[in-house]
């Protein structure tokens, strides 16, 4: 039987912050989920664009040319080579959509740089 994807109920049940779940992949990318607080670290994906959909709270991505703000239903696409940096003040759910080779934290490693393999789960 087939099954519908439910990304805020999945992204709800994730127990640890900053650490993305793939929940189902379409062609050469993966649908990820993640809960986040705090701040990630600054970073780059150098060949992938990057989508971050909110689900439920904000998100602040940094740049270094400014900063977006994204709330509840809000999507944008950090296009690739772009230094970022996501923060959330509270507690958010997010969707994101990368390319399936996409390294987590990019070309920076930290504590909270999850593989592709952690985030098959």
């Amino acid at each position: 039987m087939k099954q519908a994807l439910s990304p805020a109920a999945s992204a709800a049940a994730l127990s640890e912050h900053w650490s993305p779940r793939v929940i189902g992949d379409l062609d050469d990318n993966y649908i990820k989920v993640a809960k986040v607080l705090g701040s990630l670290t600054w970073h780059s994906h150098d060949a992938e664009d990057e989508l971050f959909f909110i689900l439920k709270g904000r998100l602040r991505i940094e740049m270094e040319d400014g900063a977006v703000e994204l709330s509840e239903g809000q999507a944008y696409v950090v296009p690739k080579g772009v230094r970022h940096n996501p923060v959330a003040e509270q507690e958010c759910l997010l969707m994101l959509i990368e390319k399936k080779a996409t390294l987590h934290t990019g070309d920076t490693v930290t504590g909270k740089t999850r593989s592709i393999a952690q985030q098959l789960g």
